[in-house]
């Protein structure tokens, strides 16, 4: 049975909107203020190629479609990104854009889903969709790249989120500038 794996930058106050700046937030692109370190590239290469599949929410899976189907790297990230499975949970999505996409009306197929694969089925972003999957108890582990930063406002991870006990599993400090990876599995 596969894994789903909850995969997010994150700030010290549970912000997860926009570490990369595409999406006109005020705080656009917060994480590239900080070193992540040869660790944290690796850690991410290493992430998705252990991969199965994605499973994301329509927000993250449009931003996502319009990005990566063009980009390109040494190291065979793109590739990978654009060649693996991906699932976009959507009521209103119409027409997958993204080659090797598969649209899942709502959550009630990702129980079916995590038996169709045995490694990880990634979730990066889609905050609306990981509150969904965790209040259904269908999270296998977190995996926050946490940054030493407070935004004040922004989505969070965790808001309205049922009460979730967690069970630290690993910390890793990575790069220079005090970010960290912490690994959650349920308690």
């Amino acid at each position: 049975m596969g894994k789903i794996v909850v995969t997010e930058f994150i700030s010290l106050d549970g912000v997860i909107e926009d570490p990369g700046g595409a999406e006109g937030y005020e705080h656009g692109g917060w994480s590239f203020s900080f070193d992540q370190g040869e660790e944290g590239r690796k850690f991410k290469l290493d992430e998705l190629m252990a991969a199965d599949a994605q499973l994301l929410g329509r927000v993250t899976y449009e931003g996502f479609a319009q990005a990566w189907p063009t980009m390109t790297d040494p190291v065979g990230f793109a590739d990978k990104m654009n060649g693996m499975p991906k699932y976009v949970v959507s009521a209103t999505l119409q027409r997958p854009t993204w080659e090797n996409s598969t649209i899942l009306t709502s959550t009630d197929g990702v129980a079916e889903l995590k038996n169709s694969y045995e490694g990880d089925i990634l979730v990066a972003g889609s905050a609306t969709l990981v509150r969904a999957l965790t209040d259904l108890g269908l999270v296998d582990e977190y995996r926050l790249m946490v940054f030493p930063l407070v935004l004040g406002t922004g989505k969070r991870l965790f808001d309205g989120a049922k009460m979730t006990r967690l069970k630290l599993a690993d910390v890793t400090e990575i790069g220079t500038d005090g970010v960290s990876i912490q690994r959650f599995t349920l308690a």
